[in-house]
């Protein structure tokens, strides 16, 4: 089924990069690469004890001291590393988007649950557009994660036959011990780290990990990031030896900053220089604190300040029980709730090209140019005039409140069976969740001047007033204020909805040991309940005494009623694969999976007061490969194929019927991808070692209802080529690591008319040991992010859909890689 272009692409890349490699599955200690032979524990059976070589799937396991290598600042770091996804974290911390095998998605977690220490960090994706790793930060206390694609696994627990990222953390022995790290880095980063961990008592051990982070970047705009998390964990193992029971818990307290795209040029796509002759990194500003508005409510003022702030607790308990030779018994259980806010600034103000102007082209486009003699651009602050050729960009506030809670648990008992020759062991579970969401929106639009961190503009028409009939006329000795501390339009409050989803699963596996042979067959069937709750809203005039300016005299606001449904959909899904064992180096292996989606809650609309219709999406995914480990090198090499049906795809759009608003638009897609992944590791004598992974795919839309033109085209923002190496050496003493992510082009649009070029994007990390007494040592180290300084665009400007088509214009507005930064570690352990 491989096209002669995917043919060719596989030998270029070949003698392109002489040594492939990654499935960084190893870990360097002491001058030596050793394999680590971790047992996989993502959705499998409590008694199934196989390593990622021997399971009839790909699997990509991190160890610790890989995660602390790839780690920079956000789940991109690690996730690009990945074979077969594409990650991107141009936005900062949180909010990573991850694409997976060709999978349509607007981004974010859609395919992939987050997992911790095998519990979701929430269950149900797409009650609002909040991401998974809001919830969660990863820590000292992480001791490796898993990727596990495709095959029985991923029918187990909240479920994706596409893929799930687990992190499993430490938990504590007999022997205590800690560590402490400090890290600093460029523009006003400071992060504390510690893990410790110990005994109790007798058969109970404790692990505490955390971080305290300040960071007045990674670009600059007088707007910090600062927060803590504390995270840990107690296990009492049973006296008898028959298994354990494990409580966690976490705390956070944190605040991002999320930055989205940003005018850049329109020819070469980088970053350009504002009216200060300065470079433009970011159009958050600290100058949009105290944007304010009156309301039928009260006064409105935007939190903008606080970027993405999430406070709250979960708490969890895992069981893991032999209850005698042949059966065994898992549950586990968990509770979250969060006080959850997400502000950021949008990339334009919807109006006109949505890119900076100058003060004539503002004055037209918003239809007013007919007083352009009369009107004086001013800065806010101190009411100095803009030079004549200083441009002016209109831009949003988008304020979100998403508290959250959620619920879920799972239990499953296993049996352990000898049927002639053939090993079982039968899995049959459970798995109930139930969540709520809010998802409370408010837009404000603000004039601000073409800087990094912009200043705020006023717009005064001279001797103009209103005529009372909402018509501009010449009115000697009278200022019209366009703007008045930099605010132009009091959107409001465009949303508020509350939707909750409940979920019931039943699953069985069987995972067959005979002779040669892994075999596992697996089925889940799922029901989801929703409710949706919708506030609605309308525009409440204000009277001139109490609008904020002479332009803000009607506000969008809760009317007082409510348009609330339910809808539900029960779906099934099917897996099985296979890993033959041709000798004690190779292994050959396929899956096939049948399994569903349930759309995004928040993409179903109401219709005359009813949801419309809720169905799974129905996915088919197929997986055949070969798995290799030899003495200096291993890895695998896997074609895969899937298809999507009737995908309620979701984009945050402009509205054009709303200047300034934004809307959600759905539309039902369905989409075909296969491809071909490949990942080694080849060690070069006791102290150096090649890395690396390989993805050449093909995907296109086979459907798509509201937008027929897009048919057989490709995926937005998803590469047909992606690649990973890394070289890495480490003596016991010294150790240093080049790693080399190349991101294909690809679209920033369904219609494929706004290409996004290729990149490359380079990090280096280098550190020295000191060796002390007792076992103790301390790394010192640095970090440099994006050597090469590249500015490749991760994303277009989702909320223009189209508009970024045709030739190119004189500035493009996408969200390049964040700049380069060095960051100092220094790490004791004891």
């Amino acid at each position: 089924m491989f096209t002669n272009q995917l043919i060719l692409r596989v030998f270029s890349f070949a003698l392109a990069v002489s040594v492939p490699s990654i499935a960084l599955s190893q870990t360097e200690s002491g001058g030596e690469d050793e394999t680590i032979e971790e047992i996989v524990v993502t959705g499998t059976g409590a008694s199934v004890a196989r390593t990622q070589f021997e399971t009839p799937q790909s699997v990509t396991q991190f160890s610790e001291s890989d995660l602390r290598a790839f780690t920079s600042s956000s789940q991109a770091d690690i996730l690009t590393q990945l074979p077969g996804v594409a990650a991107e974290g141009g936005g900062g911390e949180i909010a990573t988007n991850v694409f997976h095998r060709g999978l349509p998605s607007g981004g974010q977690f859609s395919f992939t649950p987050l997992l911790y220490d095998g519990m979701p960090a929430f269950t149900t994706f797409g009650l609002n557009s909040s991401a998974f790793d809001v919830f969660y930060r990863n820590d000292l206390g992480i001791e490796r994660s898993e990727f596990v694609s495709g095959g029985v696994s991923n029918l187990f627990g909240p479920g994706s036959v596409a893929g799930i990222i687990n992190y499993i953390s430490k938990t504590g022995s007999e022997t205590p011990e800690g560590t402490v790290q400090l890290e600093a880095a460029e523009e006003g980063r400071f992060r504390g780290d510690y893990y410790f961990s110990g005994p109790l008592g007798a058969d109970t051990f404790y692990a505490l990990s955390g971080y305290y982070r300040m960071d007045e970047g990674p670009l600059e705009s007088g707007l910090d990031t600062k927060g803590f998390q504390l995270r840990g964990n107690i296990r009492h193992n049973f006296d008898d030896g028959s298994g354990s029971v494990t409580l966690y818990t976490q705390m956070i307290d944190d605040s991002v900053q999320f930055f989205l795209p940003l005018p850049v040029s329109g020819t070469n796509r980088e970053r350009v220089r504002g009216n200060d002759n300065k470079t433009v990194y970011t159009m958050n500003t600290v100058d949009a604190i105290g944007l304010s508005y009156d309301t039928p409510d009260g006064r409105f003022t935007t939190p903008i300040g606080d970027g993405v702030v999430t406070k709250g607790t979960s708490i969890a308990a895992v069981l893991d029980k032999d209850l005698n030779d042949d059966w065994t018994l898992n549950a586990k259980v968990r509770y979250a709730r969060y006080d959850h806010q997400f502000h950021l600034f949008l990339d334009g103000d919807a109006i006109g090209p949505n890119t900076p102007e100058t003060q004539a082209e503002y004055l037209t486009n918003r239809s007013i140019d007919a007083f352009a003699a009369n009107a004086v651009f001013t800065y806010a602050d101190n009411d100095a005039v803009l030079a004549a050729s200083d441009l002016v960009f209109g831009n949003r506030t988008l304020d979100r409140w998403r508290d959250a809670t959620d619920f879920s648990a799972e239990f499953s008992v296993g049996r352990n069976l000898t049927v002639g020759d053939s090993e079982h062991a039968i899995t049959i579970g459970a798995f109930v969740s139930n969540s709520q969401a809010d998802d409370i929106n408010y837009i404000t639009t603000y004039l601000g001047d073409f800087r990094n961190a912009p200043r705020l503009v006023n717009v005064t028409l001279q001797d103009i007033a209103d005529d009372g009939a909402g018509n501009l006329v010449a009115a000697p000795g009278s200022d019209y204020m366009w703007t008045m501390n930099g605010l132009a339009n009091a959107n409001g409050m465009v949303g508020n909805r509350d939707r909750s989803a409940s979920r019931t699963a039943f699953y069985v596996a069987d995972q067959i040991e005979l002779n040669r042979w892994s075999i596992d067959v697996g089925a889940r069937v799922e029901r989801l309940d929703g409710d949706v709750k919708q506030f609605n809203t309308a525009s409440f005039t204000m009277g001139n005494d109490t609008a904020v300016n002479d332009l803000l005299e009607t506000v969008s606001y809760t009317d007082g009623s409510l348009t609330a449904d339910d809808l539900s959909a029960t779906e099934w899904a099917f897996s099985a694969g296979a890993l033959y064992r041709l000798n004690d180096e190779i292994n050959l292996f396929g899956n096939a999976s049948r399994g569903f989606f349930f759309p995004q809650i928040r993409s179903v609309p109401f219709s005359q007061g009813e949801l419309a219709s809720y169905e799974g999406e129905i996915i088919d995914t197929f997986e055949a490969g070969i798995k290799f480990n030899y003495d200096n090198f291993d890895g695998y090499a896997a074609l895969f194929f899937t298809t999507l049906d009737d995908r309620r795809n979701v984009d945050f759009e402009n509205d054009p019927n709303n200047p300034g608003g934004v809307i959600e638009v759905v539309s039902l897609q369905s989409t075909e991808a296969y491809g071909l992944e490949g990942s080694i590791t080849y060690y070069l004598g006791d102290y150096w070692s090649l890395h690396g992974n390989i993805t050449l795919r093909e995907h296109e839309f086979t459907k798509a209802e509201d937008n027929p033109a897009i048919l057989g085209k490709e995926l937005r923002r998803q590469p047909t080529e992606m690649l990973n190496t890394a070289i890495r050496f480490n003596n016991g003493t010294f150790d240093a690591a080049l790693y080399h992510n190349y991101h294909g082009a690809n679209f920033a649009n369904d219609s494929n008319s706004v290409k996004l070029d290729s990149y490359n994007l380079l990090r280096l990390e280098a550190g020295y040991t000191f060796e002390f007494d007792g076992g103790q040592q301390m790394r010192i180290s640095a970090n440099i992010f994006n050597l090469t300084d590249s500015q490749g665009i991760t994303e277009g400007s989702p909320r223009q859909g189209n508009a970024q088509s045709g030739a190119p214009a004189q500035f493009f507005v996408g969200r390049p890689i964040l700049p380069r930064r060095t960051m100092i570690r220094v790490t004791y352990d004891f």
